[in-house]
């Protein structure tokens, strides 16, 4: 029998060691966790009806016309509203996680704050701006013995461990080649920075919005949900979906950290990202495993069709997916590791023949706040997602060098391209300092 189990352990990366419960608060699995969720307008509406059936506690938007949906729900009325987390973590006591569902390039920033007061976390994908703050947010959660969980819940899902198994069943052979793609970025990109300076609107706090990121005026061009293409804000298209669509690949072939890193793109300039890019991975071999090359592609850009295919066989999903090939076959799967099958229906008869035991898995959110309990480890603590993180940022950096990058990730540090190591570990505004 191939075991769910068996391959979780042996043939995929994991969540990474335990995370122990700090003892500031003790809560039981029949307690409900105090929770404070920052950011609570789009996807951030999404994480906070997510975690309602706990106790929420804390509210805080930079943008109250953003957080207007949320504000406006009826269960939450008496629930006290802020829009700056500073304020909301020295006044209110009473907090033992947050959920963080804000721009990229104050993940950090707000996640920090909250471990060193003892608060578990729930951070957004990515789980941090730069490849230097995704290893601080480890650290920190590390010190201070908190548990943490990175927004990209398809790690929880089944079908990514059934992909762990799939490969492991040896049907399709080693693999040497992974293609993924995606369908964004469905916002602006390859713009250069506005030149007039309308007034900031009433309902925004600027400057707190802007938080650690180098001075610039407020435009409407950066909010909402337009920060993603900005540098200085967002990690474009690899970072809203990579942490997705890599995930299933980079968990079922334990692929580690990139040796070499290349891009070809639209053209890149030092305040958005490009309208296209083509990126890719060489990973060196791991163990029994041979060295991958994984190609990303987006803004429309697609991978080649494999020969054979009816043309009714699906590729993926509506956003994008990726394609595992083997010497003797392949495997193709959705965005969020969703519906994993083989590209041979003589393989696929073969894999649903065998006995396994998929692996019971708990909806990401719900797995988190087990976790918060001591009931559970969180599938995509900062232990494993730092590590993750690290490889999809890569992607961007190689995006803005110039030129391949080659990648030591003991030392963190580009060794070709010494001028490219300041994307690792970018300068923060000044007043802004990690504590």
């Amino acid at each position: 029998m191939l075991g769910i189990s068996a391959a979780a352990v042996a043939g995929c990366a994991t969540g990474g060691a335990p995370q122990a419960v700090p003892a500031t608060r003790k809560v039981s699995a029949n307690d409900k966790l105090n929770i404070a969720c920052v950011g609570v307008g789009g996807q951030g509406y999404a994480d906070l009806r997510s975690v309602m059936h706990e106790n929420i506690v804390a509210m805080c938007d930079v943008d109250a016309e953003s957080a207007t949906r949320a504000y406006a729900l009826e269960a939450l009325a008496a629930v006290p509203k802020y829009n700056d987390y500073r304020v909301m973590l020295d006044k209110q006591k009473d907090i033992d996680a947050v959920v963080v569902s804000i721009p990229d390039h104050m993940h950090t920033f707000v996640a920090t704050s909250a471990m060193q007061l003892g608060k578990h976390v729930y951070v957004q994908k990515p789980m941090a701006h730069s490849v230097a703050e995704a290893h601080k947010l480890a650290a920190t959660a590390r010190q201070y013995k908190v548990v943490t969980q990175m927004g990209n819940q398809g790690h929880s899902g089944t079908g990514v461990w059934r992909l762990c198994d799939m490969i492991a069943s040896g049907i399709i052979g080693p693999v040497r080649e992974v293609q993924c793609w995606t369908n964004r970025p469905t916002w602006p990109q390859g713009l250069d920075r506005p030149a007039d300076t309308p007034p900031v609107p009433a309902t925004l706090n600027w400057d707190v919005w802007l938080g650690a990121a180098p001075e610039r005026p407020y435009h409407p061009a950066y909010l909402p949900h337009k920060w993603r293409g900005w540098w200085d804000f967002g990690c474009c298209a690899m970072g809203d979906m990579g942490c997705h669509i890599l995930d299933p690949p980079y968990t079922s072939l334990k692929l580690g950290a990139p040796a070499r890193i290349s891009a070809e793109t639209s053209g890149v300039n030092n305040e958005t990202g490009p309208l296209w890019s083509i990126i890719t991975f060489e990973f060196p071999a791991r163990g029994d495993m041979p060295p991958v090359k994984l190609t990303w592609s987006d803004g429309g850009k697609m991978p080649p069709r494999p020969g054979g295919l009816a043309p009714d066989f699906r590729l993926g999903d509506n956003d994008g997916g990726s394609l595992l090939i083997g010497e003797k076959g392949a495997i193709t799967v959705g965005t969020y590791g969703n519906g994993p099958k083989f590209l041979s229906a003589e393989q696929q008869a073969q894999w649903d023949a065998m006995a396994r035991n998929d692996r019971e898995v708990s909806e990401h959110h719900r797995n988190w706040i087990a976790a918060c309990k001591g009931e559970a480890t969180a599938i995509s603590n900062f232990d494993y997602a730092a590590p993750f993180t690290e490889v999809v940022l890569l992607g961007n950096v190689s995006m803005r060098a110039n030129g391949p990058v080659e990648w030591d990730t003991a030392s963190k540090r580009i060794t070709n391209l010494a001028d490219a190591n300041r994307f690792i570990d970018p300068p923060y505004r000044t007043g802004w300092t990690l504590g």
